[in-house]
């Protein structure tokens, strides 16, 4: 996978990979964690948190509805808990387990959903998540996450575990482009960070395509267009503030995400740029179709997920 190399941006460990690390840390100093798979711990990574503390990790088969049953009871019974599946498993197999059993009481379950998106490639689209986030942030009371790399997945765990509510956080399988430095990641739930500043338009991302948003922008400055970018890494709470800013200031957006178009990041932006100041908008992500198998690198450019897609979103927008 190429996005952002050009711009010099540096692969580091998958996002699921960073995520396994932090869960471990995290672990280590909450000895009331535990930790709750569906017989996918080793694409999870939650396998690592099991090999550390075998007594706290529960692998309860392929069977996400009783996945989430548990969660829910050990959380009932006091316990911090983690569950994980892949993530259109865990959302689109057990969601009414998820509705009921945790959003419904409120419990203070953390959900992490691996292998999103269309670049895990050849598994294919039965184990693609590209409905997730949308289905998770229509659950009241859910806190809906989507990092950007490695670095900002270890800051989002942590974060995630230091919320007192229900979360729902977003990996993925593919080696990530590093946006950000290690030890260097500004991370709060529901504020965006800007990657860099622009007055002629903003990209807003989350996820992979953060690095997608930010190379696009090194194109459009060659072509005279400065582009804001904005790492959206919480979709719900989502940052009003910084939305509203970059419409008054820079007069368009376009959002990109590895994720249906509805339900998902463009749709949780146009309604606050609906609400509160109206701007021109263009959307980069999957439209209304399922993927397929295939190469990760294949897949995000057949269905128009590259850097170059939000070059010409931009530049559609501002015709």
């Amino acid at each position: 996978m190429d996005i952002g190399k050009s711009i010099g941006l540096e692969y580091g460990a998958a996002t699921r990979d960073a995520f396994g690390e932090a869960l471990i840390e995290i672990g280590q100093k909450n000895r009331n964690l535990v930790v709750v798979d569906a017989d996918v711990g080793n694409s999870t990574r939650t396998e690592k948190f099991g090999k550390e503390f075998p007594d706290r990790f529960f692998n309860v088969g392929i069977a996400e509805s009783n996945l989430i049953g548990v969660a829910s009871g050990l959380s009932a019974a006091g316990k911090d808990v983690l569950a994980a599946s892949f993530a259109t498993f865990l959302l689109c197999n057990a969601y009414d387990q998820i509705r009921m059993g945790i959003a419904f009481p409120q419990l203070p379950v953390k959900l992490m959903g691996s292998h999103a998106g269309i670049s895990i490639g050849p598994d294919g689209p039965s184990q693609m998540g590209i409905e997730d986030i949308a289905l998770a942030t229509a659950l009241p009371h859910f806190t809906v996450l989507v990092p950007a790399d490695g670095p900002s997945t270890a800051a989002a765990t942590q974060a995630m575990f230091a919320h007192n509510g229900p979360v729902y956080l977003r990996t993925g399988r593919s080696k990530a482009p590093m946006v950000y430095k290690n030890g260097d990641v500004p991370f709060e739930i529901g504020k965006a960070n800007q990657l860099r500043d622009g007055k002629d338009i903003t990209i807003i991302a989350c996820g992979l395509m953060v690095a997608a948003a930010l190379e696009a922008a090194s194109v459009l400055g060659e072509r005279g267009i400065e582009a804001r970018v904005l790492d959206m890494h919480t979709i719900k709470p989502i940052d009003e503030a910084a939305i509203e800013a970059a419409a008054r200031e820079t007069g368009a957006i376009v959002t990109a995400e590895e994720h249906l178009l509805q339900g998902g990041l463009a749709s949780a932006v146009s309604a606050v740029v609906a609400r509160r100041h109206p701007v021109r908008m263009n959307f980069v992500g999957l439209r209304d179709t399922y993927a397929e198998s295939g190469e990760g690198q294949d897949l995000l450019e057949k269905y128009g997920l590259m850097p170059g897609d939000i070059v010409r979103a931009v530049e559609e927008v501002r015709r």
